[in-house]
């Protein structure tokens, strides 16, 4: 049996059937027993309680008799009587309400507003409802009120923390409403108001507390909600969190007609179904259902994205790789290690809530199908809606097949698309326009290309017209494509009203991959006989003739019918060849002259996100014409980006692809260590052969010979070959200068010396500032923050990573924020605030997971592991430890094995384990000693001397003890008070062992 007192008091049998306690007075008896929370109460205590002044004649009596039928009601062996009085042990909602509230205070954001979701889903009402305002319950329902007001200001805090700013607002208004002079929850709802842009009107709401406080209590605003006020005043970065956007969906720019019910539908089959599959002939409004129907809301927090499959080139063209790399693409998952990009999207999404929308599946059937089967059963979480001519066949998928318009739908849709293309309608008649609607098969693509012709030919014309051409279709035979049996007339007509000019433009436009900007479609299509100067209008044109779609940027494109179609006119035409031609010089240049290494890659990195299918269509073109010059300096200028992205398994891919046409050129050998660089990134540092040929690679372009460099080194493959790499590098242009700088920083840091490694990251830094670019000015910030972590200057690398952080955030370099929230939260751990440093080392672990980075999560659980072992919890940190020394095992990294074994020492010490833990710390020093950095030496020899002092060697912990303070010393780097505590640990131990020290 289960009570319920949080609403009205209410008892449920084991399988959640209601059993019913009717009598009101039985009914107070239950509540006054559940009140005391299964203590005891007297006899005349419950007296009281139920009859108050009122006692009846035998008021013993009386109880008794209430007393059973309360166990009549809710079962004979729930109630215990003794000499104390009666006794009720059972379930009650309020406890499982306390529990999950306990469970969430310490709980990582994403896992502490799920479990306060929980906790308030439980109330049903006020709690004890009918009977709050009595004796026996006040007390009790007044705390749990309380209680209740707690997790809404929790539940609203961690909304904030990720992200969910719209979610928390919704979230806390009503409670504002009903306690509007408590801060905490005024706190909550200001910082919202804040995040959602609302400034102005979060400031208002606070001068109009401070005066409701004044005028009704008397008192000013407490600390906290002064400093917020304070915070929002100075527009305080602090109170920003790293919110990524929530969908990439595009606004819809006209009315979706006749669908209302489908997208209801829909929705209802996405609650059901993990897979759903929009299915139709094309033109018939897959997508455009799919976009209505894929609203973000609560039951996806994290997020909606649309993923366009149309810019393969088809079924059996497109690769699984292909569209693996476009999905990792909308995502922003980072791939930068040796496993298939397929399990890193797995990875990614195992613990995410959110909605895949895959469009156009049909351009590659089986390889989505076989992504879509893995993602679904990595992630418990993920649903997918797709759209495609063909059911994807993969278990568990819910077919939906999209039929046409219904007749009254289809005539509303014709009729508004052709008032606001300017026809006359007004005599037109219902039978007219219905029959016209019939002719076109109710296809809202047929309409829409239907309704601006209206205005120039009639509605009389265009049915004799529509009619004709749909004849003439039909009697081709029943083996043309059902696609084809409508539209492509629908289209033939429409491309007859056409001008030639317009023609020639439409059909040069299907060159484009998803779309292109007025620059790329001038590019493209300014030859003769179309100059330069017309290219705009003839767009206009073909857009007022809905032949062409304009999207966000503005970019220009073709829907997927349109685009077959012009593709076959372009062919027919003769100059595929010299479209494909300009197509490849247009973005050739725009991949050359991108602006990665100053202040305009803030644009240029979304810029070149938006044209990757049609980066990777010119590519194909140069391999296809066998163009070797073109096809080497494609992907050469496209190698930084695909890094900065973490687009490793792409920039593989079509590296490889490029040196695969023949031929000697003098990129061959740059592009050739481009992609040792990147494949050595992504499959690590393991490989022997790979490690060897990035070390030997040799190429005269200092870009690339840095890059080896970086890559050697941030694998951990070789540190002695990437210093050597670094110092062939010419730093005669400043980017290279700054980055080399950045890069020797760390190096120095290893060997200890500080000094030097400060002012290298200094100058390195003082360039990127002036460059303007964020990737670099980070590294350098970075390097300055270790250094002054290890000096002990926690507020100025706090300082410097919070700078660094922000920057970050605001360019949407997610790796990158792992890296810094990483980094603050190691600090967090040297001030004390455990708290908080397990919730940031929580929130960048999650946001390297979803970005593929597989070494931002090791970054993360290393500092976990600190936590836990700081904070007693051994058994989770050694766990943790464990993990860490497996991955720096796998990639040769001697600085991370140093490390990790000299902690798992400490644990074992700490566990009085002297042999395990002198083995550990032994191992640790033969790492240390490979690494070269004397303050991993000296970490070592601390653990030494705590297993020796330990095991009763005091004299061999003493020295050991001198000679790791005096490595420290040399490196300029004494052990700051914060990290003490080992040292201290046995200093005491050896103390103590010395007669009238102890």
């Amino acid at each position: 049996m289960r009570f319920g007192v949080l609403g009205p008091l209410t008892a449920w049998t084991a399988d959640g059937t209601p059993a019913p306690v009717q009598e009101s007075k039985v009914r107070a008896l239950l509540a006054a027993l559940l009140a005391q929370d299964g203590r005891a109460v007297s006899a005349d205590r419950l007296v009281l309680d139920l009859w108050g002044d009122e006692v009846p004649a035998n008021p013993l009596g009386a109880l008794q008799t209430k007393v059973s039928r309360l166990r009549r009601a809710i079962g004979r062996d729930l109630i215990e009587s003794g000499p104390a009085g009666y006794r009720l042990r059972a379930e009650v909602d309020a406890a499982e309400f306390a529990g999950l509230l306990t469970a969430a205070q310490d709980a990582p954001p994403r896992e502490r507003a799920g479990l306060l979701v929980r906790a308030l889903e439980l109330w049903r009402g006020p709690a004890y409802a009918e009977f709050a305002d009595e004796d026996f319950a006040r007390p009790v329902a007044e705390r749990l009120e309380e209680q209740r007001l707690v997790a809404v200001e929790l539940l609203g805090a961690a909304r904030l923390e990720l992200g969910e700013v719209a979610e928390a607002l919704a979230g806390i208004d009503d409670p504002v409403r009903r306690h509007p002079l408590r801060e905490r929850l005024r706190a909550v709802r200001l910082r919202a108001l804040y995040l959602a842009g609302r400034q102005a009107e979060a400031l208002t709401e606070y001068a109009e507390l401070r005066t409701r406080l004044a005028a009704e209590l008397g008192v000013d605003p407490g600390p906290e909600l002064a400093a917020l006020h304070e915070s929002m005043l100075r527009q305080d970065p602090g109170l920003r969190v790293a919110v990524r956007a929530r969908t990439n969906l595009p606004a819809a720019l006209t009315e979706l007609i006749g669908r209302e019910h489908t997208v209801r539908a829909v929705r209802a089959l996405l609650a059901r179904h993990r897979l759903v599959t929009l299915t139709g002939p094309g033109g018939v409004g897959k997508t455009s259902l799919a976009l209505a129907a894929a609203e973000p809301g609560p039951e996806y927090p994290d997020g909606v994205w649309l993923v366009e499959l149309a810019g393969h080139p088809g079924p059996t063209a497109c690769t699984a790789a292909e569209v693996a790399e476009s999905v990792a693409g909308v995502l922003h998952v980072r791939d930068d290690s040796g496993a298939g990009l397929a399990a890193h999207l797995a990875e990614a999404l195992r613990d995410q809530r959110l909605l895949l929308v895959l469009d156009n599946c049909e351009h590659a059937l089986a390889p989505a199908a076989d992504l879509i089967a893995h993602l679904l059963r990595a992630a418990p979480g993920l649903r997918v809606l797709a759209t495609s001519r063909e059911g994807l066949g993969v278990p568990g998928e819910r077919l939906e097949a999209v039929p046409p318009l219904a007749p009254a739908d289809a005539v509303r849709l014709l009729t508004q698309r052709a008032e606001a293309a300017g026809a006359d309608l007004s005599t037109a008649t219902l039978e007219q326009l219905s029959a016209l609607c019939l002719r076109l098969d109710s296809l809202p693509l047929a309409l829409e290309l239907a309704a601006p012709r209206l205005r120039v030919l009639g509605l009389t014309e265009l049915l004799s017209r529509v009619d004709d051409r749909f004849r003439l279709l039909t009697t081709g035979g029943r083996l043309v494509p059902p696609r084809q049996r409508t539209l492509r007339a629908v289209i033939d007509w429409s491309w007859d009203l056409l001008t030639e000019p317009e023609r020639t433009v439409l059909r040069r436009l299907a060159v484009h991959a998803e779309g292109a900007t007025l620059a790329a479609v001038e590019a493209v299509s300014a030859a003769p006989p179309i100059p330069l100067e017309d290219v705009l209008d003839l767009v206009a044109r073909l857009v007022d003739r809905s032949l062409v779609v304009v999207a966000d940027g503005p970019r220009y494109r073709l829907l997927e019918s349109i685009a077959d179609y012009a593709h076959t006119r372009l062919t027919e035409s003769g100059e595929l060849a010299e479209v494909r031609d300009r197509h490849l010089t247009c973005y050739l240049d725009l991949a050359e002259n991108a602006r990665l290494r100053d202040a305009g890659q803030r644009e240029w990195l979304p810029r070149l996100d938006r044209e990757s299918a049609n980066l990777r269509r010119a590519l194909d073109t140069a391999v296809d014409t066998a163009d070797t010059d073109r096809a080497l300096r494609l992907v050469r200028a496209q190698t930084w980006y695909w890094y900065l992205r973490g687009r490793l398994s792409e920039a593989e891919r079509q590296l490889r692809l490029a040196l695969s046409v023949p031929g000697a050129h003098p990129l061959r050998d740059t592009v050739t260590a481009l992609l040792t660089g990147i494949t050595l990134l992504r499959r690590g540092a393991t490989d022997p052969d790979l490690r060897r040929q990035a070390i030997e690679e040799s190429t005269v372009d200092a870009d690339t010979t840095w890059f080896l460099s970086f890559c050697l080194g941030y694998t951990g493959a070789d540190l002695t070959a990437s210093a050597r790499k670094l110092a062939e590098v010419s730093t005669v242009d400043p980017w290279l200068r700054a980055i080399s700088l950045a890069t020797t920083s760390f190096l120095t840091i290893m060997r200890g010396d500080l000094r030097t490694a400060a002012e290298q990251a200094a100058e390195s830094l003082a360039v990127f500032v002036g460059l303007g670019e964020v990737w670099g000015r980070s590294q350098a910030t970075f390097a300055l923050s270790t250094i002054a972590e290890i000096t002990g200057d926690y507020a100025r690398s706090a300082e410097l990573r919070g700078t660094a952080l922000e920057l970050a955030q605001e360019h949407g370099l997610w790796p990158d924020v792992a890296d810094q929230l990483t980094g603050l939260a190691r600090l967090d751990l040297l001030t004390g605030n455990h708290s908080r440093a397990q919730a940031r080392h929580e929130q960048a672990r999650r946001l390297a997971v979803e970005h593929g980075y597989h070494t931002g999560v090791i970054h993360a659980e290393l500092g976990l592991a600190l936590g836990a072992r700081r904070t007693g919890d051994l058994d989770t940190a050694a766990e943790l430890f464990h993990r860490v020394l497996s991955w720096h095992q796998d990639v040769s990294y001697a600085p991370g094995i140093a490390l990790a074994h000299a902690e798992l020492g400490f644990i074992a010490e700490l566990r009085d384990n002297p042999d395990q833990a002198l083995a550990a710390h032994t191992r640790s020093l033969t790492a240390a000693h490979l690494s070269g950095d004397p303050r991993a030496v000296a970490l070592a020899k601390e653990g030494l001397a705590g297993a020796h002092a330990l095991a009763g060697r005091h004299d061999e912990a003493r020295a050991l003890l001198a000679e790791a303070a005096a490595h420290r010393a040399a490196a300029g780097a004494p052990l700051p008070p914060a990290e003490r505590g080992d040292v201290d640990r046995v200093t005491a131990r050896i103390a103590a062992s010395v007669p009238g020290q102890r």
